[in-house]
This record gives structure tokens, sequence and C-alpha cells, in this order.
């Protein structure tokens, strides 16, 4: 029982310290790799969008009892291709879930507890999983980039 505890108290909100990341409303469990310790990386759609087109499958899940597929619309979009895996709703942001680059981010609103928001690239932040340059027009990233595989900084 959490409620009148001091210490469980102090321990449950020892994840909501907002830090230079911000808060971790996920605290440590939710929108990440628990494999590598990477959270997933969130990113507006509109930020990749050709790259995005180009590479994502419509997801259209799974038909309901009476719908023709020829009337099904996607639920969302959705990457697999070995080297990214990542998915975007109907909201237009693309959760990045694996990827072999990351950089450091503030974490996001409790909208994706947990996941790091990399239009806010930090230092000091949340590692994060993100795109690699060539998603980019101009090849113009708005973070640094890192190796997943040995940790260091990817010159641009």
């Amino acid at each position: 029982m959490i409620m009148g505890n001091p210490r469980l108290i102090e321990s449950a909100l020892k994840g909501l310290d907002p830090g230079p990341a911000g808060i971790d409303y996920g605290m440590g469990m939710s929108n990440i790799d628990h494999e590598t310790g990477i959270r997933y990386g969130v990113i507006n759609q509109n930020k990749v969008l050709q790259a995005w087109a180009d590479s994502s499958e419509p997801d259209y899940g799974m038909p309901e009892e009476n719908e023709l597929p020829e009337d099904a619309e996607p639920l969302g979009f959705y990457l697999d291709d070995g080297e990214y895996k990542a998915y975007c709703g109907d909201d237009g942001d693309i959760f990045i879930t694996k990827s072999p680059f990351f950089t450091f981010c503030k974490l996001c609103s409790p909208c994706a507890p947990g996941a790091g928001y990399l239009q806010n690239p930090i230092e000091g932040g949340v590692k994060a999983y993100c795109f690699g340059n060539d998603w980019f027009e101009d090849n113009r990233m708005p973070y640094p980039l890192y190796s997943v595989l040995t940790g260091k900084k990817i010159k641009p």
C-alpha cells in the first residue's frame, strides 16, 4: 500500500523526476525496448513524409465479419524492413520501435508515456531510436545520430 508510506511514495515519484529530459510518464516500463534500454522514438510523419510514404505499408488489421476487402481502409501504416520497425496511426506520429540508430532527446508528453520525442533533441536526454540521415530532405536531421551497435556518434 503506497498511501501513507513515505518510502513507497518517494520511490513511485522518482520516475516522475523532471530531469533535463522531462517527466517519464511511463516510469521506465512503456515505449521502451527492454532488451537494449533504448526508448521508442516518436517523430511527426511530416518530417519524413516522402521517405515514410515510399517505405511504409498499410495495416488493415483483421477484417470484420461482413467486411469486404475492397471496402477496408488502413488503420495505420507500418515499416518492418529488417533495419527499422515503425508504426504510424491516425494521429500522424511515427513510433520507431527498432533502428540501427539512436539519439538523445526529451521525453514525450503523457500521450506517448516513456517514448522519446525526436523533434526535441537534448544533450543528457534519453536514448531513443531514430531514423538515419537518408530519411530527411537534403539529409537534414533534427538531431545528432549515434550507432546502436557501437554507441558512437555518426558524422553526417
